[in-house]
């Protein structure tokens, strides 16, 4: 651990330095119509990526300076679509790449002595970078969000490949779970509420709320941060949560509360119109064997239904599941990797391994049987798994593999449209690049060779 302490450090010390030296040695490397990159720029990316962990390689600029050219033709039609990006969602992104710079550095206290100025001025001088990628990427959503494609596309582009190309998918499988959770009664809630209320009235009568956040709370993302959360809106937080959060006023503190994940209290920071910044407090109880009884027999009996055929799984998952994620969806696991088209067929490799090694052995159609388990967060439950559907190793067909064909040909589309685009912008904006620059080949397509093309 030392070790990887001193190499980030090493790492982020270098930052520090390319900082320093651009001082001196910056300059205007590129042009594009009104706008200009310069060297200290592309330097800052190439710092952040090698402290994220990659490999140093002085080609990767080439990238960079590609990546940003791209950037500045986006903002500039940007500024004449009149798109713009809140203030709120400016602070979520440059609060998300502190806590994972924090994170490796090994606290807040060492980033800045590596960065040599306050997280503060830090975020200052990476706010108009940070504005700049999101603004560009709102308005690459905006060139393609009328994108779709049809039946006809998607067989065309299966068609267009030849057959001996086509690729090979491994054993794929559809599978459902139904979940149970134990239910605490009113008793057993008075632990964990009681340890929360002791905590809420040391705060209230003077102890610091970060503290004690991150000696007691149970919430690993914000704990180390003192309890804080970034900005949330309505529809991000769980709704007991977010109903206090926008209910109270700044610098009050909720009573205890439930949620899905535990017991909360939480204190309001900042209000910026429908956005709310807090800390809180987390406390998941522990659930007693007398709860998870209960869990256990209420499982059984819904298990011997689905069984015996008196009730169907999707309606059992649907009227007695908890988890969330698939009850809504019959039961039925998502392919995590293939959100967006809903697919339902999972590939084997990429299932938990408790998971595969329980359908691994059970025939399509079967159920295995109810047992207990702990999720991602820790909380204990018991669940059953239904194999739906299994298909082997083949070639990709339309018949089976109709869902991720379709995500491809979409996908071969966006990026069409999105280069035919560019190719357009860049013939109609004046370009110019470094000499310093002109041994990438990725960006010669970028020189426009006199000025008057920006007219």
């Amino acid at each position: 651990m030392k070790k990887y302490i001193v190499l980030v450090g090493i790492i982020l010390l270098n930052i520090t330095n390319i900082y320093a030296q651009n001082k001196v040695l910056d300059k205007v490397i590129a042009v594009v119509g009104d706008n200009i990159i310069l060297k200290s720029e592309v330097d800052q990316q190439y710092a952040q990526y090698i402290v994220q962990g990659n490999t140093a390689d002085e080609s990767t600029k080439c990238m960079f300076l590609q990546n940003m050219l791209s950037q500045k033709l986006l903002t500039q039609q940007a500024v004449l679509d009149s798109i713009t990006v809140d203030e709120e969602d400016i602070d979520g992104e440059i609060n998300r790449r502190m806590r994972t710079m924090t994170s490796r550095a090994g606290g807040q206290d060492k980033l800045e002595e590596f960065l040599g100025r306050s997280l503060i001025q830090y975020k200052d001088e990476i706010r108009p970078e940070i504005q700049e990628q999101l603004v560009a990427q709102k308005m690459q959503a905006k060139i393609t969000e009328k994108v779709e494609v049809t039946p006809l596309e998607v067989k065309r582009f299966f068609d267009a490949f030849p057959k001996d190309s086509l690729p090979e998918f491994g054993t794929e499988v559809e599978i459902g779970e139904l979940v149970v959770y134990p239910e605490l009664n009113k008793k057993e809630k008075e632990v964990p509420k009681d340890k929360l209320e002791a905590l809420r009235l040391r705060i209230k009568g003077g102890d610091s709320f970060a503290t004690l956040a991150r000696l007691y709370s149970q919430d690993p993302g914000s704990a180390r941060e003192g309890g804080e959360l970034p900005f949330f809106d309505r529809q991000t937080m769980a709704k007991e949560f977010t109903s206090w959060a926008f209910k109270l006023k700044e610098g009050e503190i909720s009573p205890v509360f439930e949620t899905e994940f535990g017991f909360h209290f939480l204190e309001v920071i900042e209000r910026r119109g429908e956005q709310v910044r807090a800390r809180h407090i987390l406390i998941i109880p522990e659930v007693p064997v007398e709860a998870l009884e209960r869990a256990r027999v209420e499982i059984d009996s819904t298990y011997r239904k689905v069984k015996e055929g008196k009730l169907d799984f999707s309606t059992a998952a649907s009227l007695f599941s908890d988890e969330n994620e698939t009850k809504y969806n019959g039961g039925m696991m998502l392919n995590a990797e293939n959100v967006q088209s809903r697919t339902t067929f999972i590939p084997t490799d990429r299932l938990d391994p408790k998971v595969f090694l329980t359908i691994d052995t059970m025939k399509v159609g079967t159920y295995s049987t109810p047992a207990v388990f702990s999720d991602a967060r820790g909380k204990m439950g018991y669940k059953f798994l239904y194999l739906k559907s299994k298909i082997p190793p083949h070639k990709a067909s339309l018949e089976q593999d109709l869902p991720k064909i379709k995500d491809a040909a979409f996908e071969d589309k966006i990026n069409k449209t999105v280069s035919l685009w560019f190719e357009k912008r860049r013939k109609s904006t004046y370009v110019k690049i470094d000499k310093d620059y002109s041994s990438c080949d990725i960006l010669k397509e970028w020189i426009t060779e006199t000025p008057t093309a920006a007219k």
